[in-house]
């Protein structure tokens, strides 16, 4: 008997697998399919330092290479269960550095019964440019990829890769080089990034942080700092700040810290290395914020393999659609929406900028995810939901107007203890305009009743009556819909706009 697709996946794709075999860890993860914003199934990590001792030895440690060629035959049947379609394996710089790395590579490629790809530094920093290309809407800056072995830097604008350079700067064999000295390892980075000539046309642009011991630092800074959404991807930090707090890494005696705990006992050895590697990387480019990925070398190769249409698609968009098959009621609905508010949107004054419009429409596609949910939480639900999930091509405050505009959608549109850790992240511009959003979506949705085939057939209009500012306008074959709460939803919209809105029923 053959298994039928659960309903909870997306119809007409087949999981893919990607082994990601790196100077630190080797990783393992599923993918649901190739798409633009692909959704992971199973993610596992074995951090075996196959890059310690490359550097003063010229050979993987054989210590490391067991415990790697283990964590192959692991992987292989993992990848077979979770039903992937395709398995991609990618080597970076041990395995190509490493005199052992060869025999390595045939035994690995034995083991997965799959052909290897050994990047070269330059086809690193080309994927992981794409890596950040596919998870930031219009990226403009120098991308910074660390792993165990090497940095890899590249300058990216748009969907335009410069050609990246690679540095023995990572992690593993910036501390090898040093013999553990922070002093030396500090000189060591410097001269090095002395040839990074890129870095100079990065001044007052972004730097995209990729890779592992870079992500550790953000997620310390964010329970140092408190910060109300431990997201990765989008995570960003003013120039000023990332330079204070790396110093603090680099001088920290004490690595008892409880903030410390948050990081795997691993990484933490090499935090300080890692962040030598910034400090200095951030020195000689001088950007305006510093912005981690969570999307990488892995991400870019799958994103490589797309089509130009596919590459073309909007992130955050496309993963909000496909988020509304899954779990709305109607998709057309949350279409109509999304075009509906669009028109709407300047009636209420508001111009929105191509990244408002974005977030906007994600919103509208969003607002019925959580229909399932008791009543009295579908408004909680959807806040966590949005605040949580692995979108990609967001900002942190776009992330947190997506999530506010369903609640207050749900909710009414005030703000309360749910809402208090995201409006720290949102603008004061952006929680009036998710209160807008929210206000408008609780009208029409008395309308719709979450189907389609109505919104698009109501409008808002300026009135010709001095008493009005905008009449509401329902066709005739729309009165039955008529009702005291109705008008009470419109009179909440009517406050929150300073508006005077009416409905008006031809």
């Amino acid at each position: 008997m053959v298994e039928s697709e659960a309903q909870g996946r997306l119809p007409g794709i087949a999981p893919v697998s990607v082994v990601d075999i790196g100077s630190n860890s080797i990783r393992l993860v599923v993918y649901e399919g190739m798409s633009r914003s692909p959704t992971v199934l199973f993610n596992e990590k074995v951090l075996c330092g196959l890059g310690k001792g490359v550097a003063l030895t010229g050979k993987m440690d054989e210590d490391s290479v067991s415990r790697a060629l283990a964590a192959l035959h692991r992987f292989k049947a993992l990848s077979d269960q979770a039903r992937a379609a395709t398995m991609y394996v990618l080597a970076t710089a041990a395995a190509r550095e490493a005199s052992n790395g060869p025999d390595f590579i045939h035994q690995a490629e034995t083991i997965l019964n799959r052909k290897v790809r050994v990047l070269s530094g330059e086809e690193e920093a080309k994927f992981a440019s794409l890596g950040v290309i596919s998870g930031f809407y219009n990226p403009d800056g120098i991308a910074g990829d660390l792993g165990g072995g090497s940095l890899e830097l590249i300058d990216i604008k748009g969907k335009e890769v410069g050609k990246g350079i690679t540095l023995p700067l990572g992690g593993l064999r910036l501390s090898e080089y040093a013999g553990g000295s922070l002093s030396k390892a500090q000189t060591f980075a410097r001269k090095q990034l002395k040839t990074a000539k890129l870095l100079s046309k990065g001044e007052g642009r972004t730097f995209y942080a990729v890779g592992g011991t870079w992500r550790n630092i953000a997620k310390l800074h964010m329970e140092i700092t408190h910060y109300p959404l431990h997201m990765m991807q989008g995570y960003e930090v003013s120039l000023e700040a990332m330079m204070l707090f790396l110093e603090q890494l680099v001088t920290a005696r004490d690595s008892r810290e409880p903030a410390l705990q948050a990081v795997s006992k691993h990484r933490r050895s090499l935090l300080p290395f890692g962040a030598i590697a910034m400090k200095e990387v951030l020195s000689a480019m001088k950007p305006s914020v510093i912005s981690f990925s969570a999307q990488g070398v892995r991400e870019g190769y799958l994103y490589s393999l797309l089509s130009e249409s596919e590459r073309r698609l909007d992130p955050l968009l496309a993963a909000a659609g496909e988020l509304a098959i899954l779990r709305a009621r109607s998709p057309e609905h949350a279409r109509e929406l999304a075009e509906w508010t669009g028109r709407m949107m300047p009636l209420f004054g508001i111009q929105e900028t191509d990244e408002e419009s974005r977030y906007r429409q994600a919103a509208c596609l969003l607002a019925d995810i959580s229909w399932r949910a008791h009543p009295d939480y579908r408004g909680l639900q959807a806040l966590n939901v949005i605040a949580h999930s692995s979108f990609v091509g967001i900002s942190h405050p776009g992330r947190a107007f997506i999530a506010l505009s369903n609640y207050y959608r749900f909710e009414g549109l005030h703000d309360d203890g749910a809402t208090g850790p995201l409006a720290q992240i949102a603008t004061p511009q952006l929680i009036e305009r998710a209160k807008v959003l929210g206000g408008m979506l609780r009208v029409v949705y008395l309308f719709s009743a979450s189907m389609p085939g109505i919104v698009k057939n109501l409008t808002f209009r300026k009135s010709s009556s001095p008493d009005l500012d905008l009449e509401f306008v329902v066709p005739p074959e729309y009165r039955d819909f008529a009702g005291e709460r109705l008008d009470g939803r419109l009179q909440q919209l009517s406050r929150l706009t300073n508006k005077r809105l009416a409905f008006r029923f031809e």
